[in-house]
């Protein structure tokens, strides 16, 4: 049997921009995304810790600290808000542990 678990997470990721014109996604600086074991143009789950809001696009590499949020979704988060972005995969083993990257207020991992 499958299971679908947290593959991985970014907890308190600042948004440092929201772009309503881009066609979809969230940019992640490029670093960042890969520390966090997220691929391009993965599914992701996002949370806004501020409005309480969620919503699911994909991930697009940017630029260090990078964290825009694109599309439609834009309409869900604002600059200074702050998300956790989640991936998910499916397996039967779980007990699978997830990499979790924690990021300070410039999006910079938290060692």
């Amino acid at each position: 049997m499958l299971f679908e678990v947290l593959k991985s997470k970014i907890h308190m990721a600042k948004v440092t921009e929201a772009n309503k014109e881009y066609d979809g996604s969230i940019t992640i600086g490029e670093n960042l995304a890969r520390q966090a074991d997220m691929s391009l143009h993965e599914k992701v789950l996002v949370g806004n810790i501020k409005n309480g809001k969620r919503f699911e696009t994909y991930v697009i590499y940017g630029k260090e600290g990078e964290i825009c949020v694109n599309g439609a979704a834009a309409n869900l988060a604002s600059v200074g808000d702050r998300l956790i972005i989640m991936s998910f995969v499916c397996t039967e083993d779980r007990n699978l542990a997830p990499t979790i990257i924690k990021v300070d207020k410039e999006n910079k991992i938290i060692k």
